[in-house]
């Protein structure tokens, strides 16, 4: 019987040598993990202090939950510009997500633009209203990826904004477009972006969100408009979290 029970002992101790060596290089993804994935992939980046709002953690724990990303091959970080590291997504992330988009780090030109997105995106989903309307996000690469290249031409919201048709929702079976404006445009042009956002209807709401630098045209453009133009168009400040922050001194 003892030899028995050492046979099966050993057994069992080799089964799971085995089990643990196929299992080697992989990662268990909880859901936080898959959220923070396809954020990533999403928005062709994110810096790692969008992330921990994101993924609801500290700041401090977020370089440990992307080198589990890199170790299994999902996703890239670094440096790249003023303020924190960025993460994004490689073609084997993308490909795990589903989300099939190219497998580029994020182009240093588009940092702020991308960042300022991101933290309206989070901001939104931060209110009131995003809980009890439940709306999902298509993001700019979403929208690229559905356009046909020679409907492109015409301007692309940052983002879309779909709200389900919920009984009691005011926003029901609508679509809102967001455009995040960092820098001032000619006045003209804002107002030729607005107008084909508008008309013909496309979207129920048009949100921009600007910093202060870019507030006085979007203002002057919008107030150029018709009168039921204006209505559908709703102007506010970027949040906080959308400008790259200091370094310590």
């Amino acid at each position: 019987m003892a030899a028995q029970a050492q046979e099966q002992t050993h057994d069992t101790i080799t089964t799971t040598r085995a089990a643990r060596r196929a299992d080697a290089g992989t990662i268990r993804l909880s859901q936080r993990d898959i959220d923070g994935l396809l954020l990533c992939g999403e928005h062709y980046g994110a810096p790692f202090d969008l992330l921990a709002l994101a993924l609801r953690v500290p700041p401090d724990r977020v370089p440990a939950i992307v080198a589990r990303w890199r170790r299994a091959g999902y996703a890239a970080t670094g440096r790249l510009g003023p303020g924190p590291a960025w993460c994004w997504l490689t073609r084997t992330g993308m490909t795990e997500t589903g989300l099939g988009f190219p497998a580029t780090r994020p182009a240093l030109g588009r940092l702020a633009h991308i960042r300022a997105v991101l933290a309206a995106r989070l901001w939104m989903q931060a209110g009131p209203a995003w809980a009890a309307g439940h709306p999902w996000w298509h993001s700019e690469r979403r929208l690229r990826a559905d356009t046909p290249a020679a409907g492109r031409r015409a301007h692309l919201a940052d983002a879309e904004i779909h709200w389900p048709s919920l009984p009691g929702s005011p926003y029901a079976g609508q679509v809102w477009a967001l455009e995040a404006e960092l820098t001032p445009k000619p006045v003209d042009r804002t107002a030729r972006i607005m107008t084909g956002l508008l008309s013909p209807m496309r979207y129920a709401q048009v949100i921009y969100l600007t910093a202060p630098a870019a507030r006085l045209v979007v203002s002057r453009a919008a107030a150029a408009l018709p009168p039921g133009d204006q209505a559908r168009l709703t102007i506010r400040e970027l949040p906080a979290a959308a400008f790259t922050p200091e370094p310590p001194r």
